[in-house]
């Protein structure tokens, strides 16, 4: 079983591997994150997000990434998983599911009331990923994204 675990500074170039391997998997070419971006990012004065890994000793199997969103309902804080990611060889070994439930757990304990999430409408493995898991699809919200 993966135990799952916060990233550290010193986790910033496995997790630069990690962003290359899911431009792969989202149809792009490899190209890792730049380090110095993902410790500033991560651990800096402001971390933008917390990412947790989950591991099989010393292996990387995959990992989370969220950030906290205020308000979400009323005065309420939720959390936002940006990132669900597992290595190929992990996957169908419960890694996701334990990546998720620590997110949910994570977020629970930093006291907000909800996690979202949004998910390709062309990813047919996280939907079945998430279907199978029983949770609901949101389908009250448009997404928009402006580039800049």
């Amino acid at each position: 079983m993966a135990q799952v675990t916060p990233a550290t500074e010193k986790d910033a170039e496995e997790i630069s591997r990690l962003i290359g391997e899911i431009e792969v998997y989202y149809g792009g070419d490899y190209a890792p994150g730049n380090v110095d971006q993902i410790r500033a990012a991560l651990f800096g004065a402001h971390p933008a997000a917390t990412v947790l890994l989950a591991r099989d000793g010393e292996d990387v199997l995959g990992m989370a990434s969220f950030s906290l969103l205020w308000p979400a309902a009323g005065a309420d804080t939720s959390a936002w998983m940006k990132e669900l990611y597992v290595r190929d060889q992990a996957r169908g070994r419960g890694v996701g599911r334990a990546l998720l439930d620590a997110v949910r757990t994570a977020a629970q304990e930093l006291g907000c009331t909800r996690l979202e999430w949004t998910a390709d409408t062309d990813n047919p493995t996280a939907l079945g990923f998430y279907e199978a898991l029983g949770v609901p699809v949101n389908g009250g919200k448009v997404v928009y994204r402006l580039p800049f």
